[in-house]
């Protein structure tokens, strides 16, 4: 069921919320899903209306695909859920970025419409990315190709991205832009293998004008999948069509992935993007807090620019439970009730210890290359090395095994499952490597 008239999709919400509500609660189905509208659904896009721009986000960040499932149990095949703030006569408040995806996105990955050149805010530690980005999508012919984005996790590459590809649509929407992960890159593409139809899989990312690729990182260490990329980027590098990429780590460091691939990552132009400054931090804050439309003070706002540095991801949680808490309880939050409300996220950055950090601690210890550390290489001091700072990842960081893994030159969860084993019966035999293991940490947590 891809249209169904107004009478019938309004009988079809109204009974779809309630299932809504049994599936996230009836609190969570109070504050956010019980004052949005259904306006239209066309094409597999369902539009829904909501009274702010507070309930749009968290309505399409938090709660997209229980709509999507349980629509789809009425018969509507949702593809995408747009949720649009509306003012008091139910007219649509238009953007610029409001372009329809479906004329020349390719429906592969759906855009998040918060991210927008508009709503990024613009510091020393981006302003380099974010001017190149701009050059990128107002160019008709590509300006730098490859355009490759790196930083760690959180600090705005996937905006940017997203920021491109709708900037390009609405000045441009006769190009044919594709926006997508490389992990579903991977998935297509051995999908495609499977079903004997690689050729459909080479006409749709060879014949785009703009492809962009978020997270190349993971294609590390997979042989075939780098075989495809590096056609497919030749190809669209010969046809002067745009290619923009991003990762965790400049192209020079990748792991795993093959010299001529990482020569032609880098080159266009290679843009990093830095940790974030107080400053930076501070005026995201004012950013979104204006976007909400709830009052914040300043010495509310300071206070999680210094106690939250790791990255804007975590920020703009913060400042959302910040929000959520005024709007619920309904008085103002003064430094020491942001304390109660952010106690486990400022914990957690007041000892914020990375993958990276640990691995850098551990290489110095035991006196190695990082490269050894995330290689095959199985010489007794690296393995034990190796499986240090595996069994110190688990314990000081919230990464998932696989996550940890992958952070070692891709190696498998269950290297990880051994390592930590491994570790924990040598403390209890060996009294010299229980006291390295105790210094070690030691050096972490100052």
């Amino acid at each position: 069921m891809s249209e169904v008239s107004d009478k019938k999709l309004t009988q079809i919400w109204g009974e779809a919320m309630g299932d809504l509500k049994d599936s996230i609660g009836e609190q969570s189905f109070k504050t956010w899903i019980s004052r949005l509208q259904v306006v239209s659904f066309e094409d597999g896009v369902l539009k829904l209306s909501a009274p702010s721009n507070f309930i749009r986000d968290n309505v399409s960040s938090r709660f997209s695909d229980n709509i999507t499932r349980i629509m789809k149990s009425y018969g509507c095949i949702v593809q995408s859920v747009h949720v649009d703030v509306y003012d008091n006569n139910n007219a649509e408040i238009s953007e610029k970025s409001e372009v329809s995806k479906k004329d020349n996105l390719s429906g592969i990955s759906v855009l998040d419409k918060r991210f927008t050149f508009k709503n990024f805010v613009v510091g020393k530690p981006n302003e380099f990315a974010y001017a190149a980005a701009i050059r990128v999508a107002e160019s008709e012919v590509p300006a730098f190709n490859p355009l490759f984005l790196y930083g760690g996790v959180g600090l705005g590459k996937t905006h940017l991205m997203h920021a491109i590809a709708w900037e390009i649509m609405s000045n441009q929407p006769k190009k044919k832009v594709i926006y997508i992960s490389a992990e579903k890159f991977m998935y297509l593409f051995i999908k495609s293998l499977r079903f004997k139809d690689t050729m459909s899989f080479k006409d749709m990312f060879r014949n785009v004008d703009i492809l962009m690729i978020d997270d190349v990182q993971f294609i590390g260490g997979k042989d075939t999948t780098q075989e495809e990329f590096f056609h497919t980027f030749n190809e669209l590098v010969d046809n002067n069509r745009q290619i923009v990429l991003s990762a965790d780590k400049s192209p020079s460091d990748l792991e795993r992935v093959e010299e001529r691939l990482k020569s032609r990552l880098g080159w266009g132009l290679v843009a990093d993007i830095h940790p974030t400054t107080y400053e930076l931090r501070l005026g995201i804050l004012q950013t979104k807090a204006k976007e909400y439309k709830i009052k914040v003070s300043n010495d509310v706002l300071e206070f999680l620019a210094v106690k939250i540095t790791s990255n804007i991801r975590e920020l703009e949680g913060a400042l959302t439970r910040i929000v959520a808490h005024v709007t619920l309880v309904g008085r103002p939050v003064t430094i020491n009730v942001a304390r109660e409300v952010l106690t486990d996220l400022l914990r957690s950055n007041e000892r914020f210890i990375t993958i990276d950090l640990i691995q850098k601690r551990v290489c110095e210890f035991y006196s190695i290359k990082l490269s050894d550390l995330n290689s095959a290489k199985r010489h007794k001091s690296i393995v034990v090395a190796r499986q240090v700072a595996m069994y110190l990842c688990k314990e000081f960081t919230t990464k998932s095994l696989p996550d940890i893994g992958r952070s070692f030159g891709g190696k498998d969860h269950t290297t990880v499952i051994h390592a930590v084993k491994k570790v924990k019966e040598e403390i209890q035999k060996d009294r010299v490597f229980a006291t390295d293991l105790e210094i070690l940490t030691k050096s972490l947590e100052n």
